[in-house]
This record gives C-alpha cells, structure tokens and sequence, in this order.
C-alpha cells in the first residue's frame, strides 16, 4: 500500500529546537542519536546535552543564526504581559538566513477551551478560546503559518515520568472535579509525533495529540487511586464538569499504535516505577 504521508522520506540534518524545555530535550535527543545535528535555542543554556544558542526571544535577535532544515517550535504562551510568539516569531523569521524546509509549531488543545461539550472536535472544527491564554495560542498558530508556512501540533495533557501532577493529588487526596472531560498524551508518544512530523515529506498541515480515550478525569483518579492502594479523592464541591472530546483518529492514522493507547498504560507504568 502506497503511504499517503511518505513517512521516513525526509531525513532532518540541522535542526533547531526553540523553546527546548523538557519536550524539546526528550526530542533532541532522540533526533541526535538518529544522526542529526540538533541545536537548542532557550533563554538559559544550563546543562544542555547538545549545543544551545541562549536568547530570549521577546527581545530582537542580536544575531543572523545558521542555516537549519527543520525548526520546532515548543515555547509555552507567556503566563502574564503581552504574548511572547509576535515578537519571538517575528525575530525568529529575520534571523534565520533562509526559510527551513519545515517547521513545526506546538500549540495545544487548550484552543478549544470555549468549546466545551460531548462533540467529538476534530481538526476541522475551528478554534475558541475563552482566556487570553487560549487567544495568544491561536494567535501563535496564525503566525507560524504565516511566516513559516508551519505544521501546528495541537497536545492535550502531557504525562509521563516527570509529569506525576495527577498522582501527587490523589495521593495528596486533594478534592477534584470528577466530571470534567478530559483528553491527554503519553509525552512519548508525543515525542514520536514530532520525529515523524519532522520525517515525513507529506505530513498533515494540522494535528491533534491526543491518545484513543477521552475520559472524565474522575475515571482517570480512580484508576491511579486503585493502583496506588488508596481511597479516590473527594468531588470538588460544587463541580463545573465542562472539558473536551478530542478525536485522535488522524494522529492514529499518521503515527500508528501509540505505545500508550490509553491513560492506563501510562500510569500504570509510571506507579510501577515509584
């Protein structure tokens, strides 16, 4: 059968990871033992394990930066002021000598924060927000493509090792809101969708990261509570359930099986591991 996306087509040399926390590292590393050569860009070099070019991107680039076939693009909407991406993005595209053949921008389901409801939305349903947070997510999107011509990755939850929010409440025992709808994504799996939206020649313009399984969050704190051999915490009280059904049908189509299909395997591995 003919691959409609030409997975494994491209082949990312020099690439740049701007924003490059956590996810980005995850990624640059995978990238780096797979051949390529990754730079990271970020405010702070740190204990960086591959080269990084310290800036902070709400001010002007002080320099021309080096050509790069492939940019993604993780920086996080900026929690307080003006939005972070025109001035970031802008610079960005004045910096770089030339335009990389492509770039991923990741944004986040939290676009869909004014749509709440049982629908499943899917990548044609358009965008509403109900935060200035959420506006300067669709906003970053619109500039991405603009000046990049950009693929947006669209996570919802991001879990994994490192990511044990939900198990410090329950073990905490912390009330929550059972009825809220929620949707989330293993961080590997996460981490295997931008390779292959870095490798493929065709990948689609537009993509949701989220795993086969919708769920109340209640669903969710019940089964890390069993695992962990303790009592579900309280409802909130009162609870304002609201909260998305986010399809992943083209994730499935474009990535394949998830290694963690659904939020079971992930906690369950992630309790194990404790």
């Amino acid at each position: 059968m003919t691959d409609p996306w030409g997975r494994d087509t491209r082949a990312p040399g020099a690439v740049l990871l701007v924003g490059c926390g956590k996810l980005g590292i995850r990624l640059g590393e995978r990238l780096v033992a797979q051949g390529s050569e990754v730079t990271a860009m970020r405010r702070s070099a740190g204990d960086m394990p591959f080269p990084t070019i310290e800036a902070d991107l709400r001010h002007s680039l002080d320099r021309e930066l080096p050509e790069f076939d492939s940019v993604v693009i993780t920086l996080p909407p900026s929690t307080e002021g003006d939005s972070i991406y025109p001035p970031a993005l802008r610079g960005l595209a004045k910096a770089l000598p030339s335009m990389p053949e492509r770039v991923v921008f990741v944004s986040s389901t939290r676009v869909f924060e004014g749509r709440p409801g049982e629908t499943p939305l899917t990548e044609r349903d358009a965008p509403r927000v109900s935060s200035e947070r959420g506006g300067d997510l669709v906003e970053g999107e619109h500039l991405a493509m603009e000046l990049f011509g950009a693929r947006i990755v669209r996570p919802a939850g991001i879990y994994g090792p490192g990511r044990d929010f939900l198990i410090r409440r329950v073990r905490e025992g912390a009330a929550v809101d059972h009825t809220r709808r929620t949707n989330r994504i293993h961080e590997t799996d996460l981490v295997r969708l931008l390779e292959a939206m870095l490798r493929a020649d065709s990948a689609p313009p537009l993509i949701h990261a989220v795993d086969r399984e919708p769920v109340l969050l209640g669903d969710v704190i019940a089964h890390i509570a069993s695992r962990l051999g303790v009592e579900p915490p309280p409802h909130l009280d009162p609870e304002v359930g609201g909260g998305t059904v986010l399809e992943g049908r083209l994730l499935q189509e474009f990535l394949g099986d998830l290694e963690y299909p659904t939020f079971r395997e992930g906690y369950d591995e992630m309790i194990a591991a404790l």
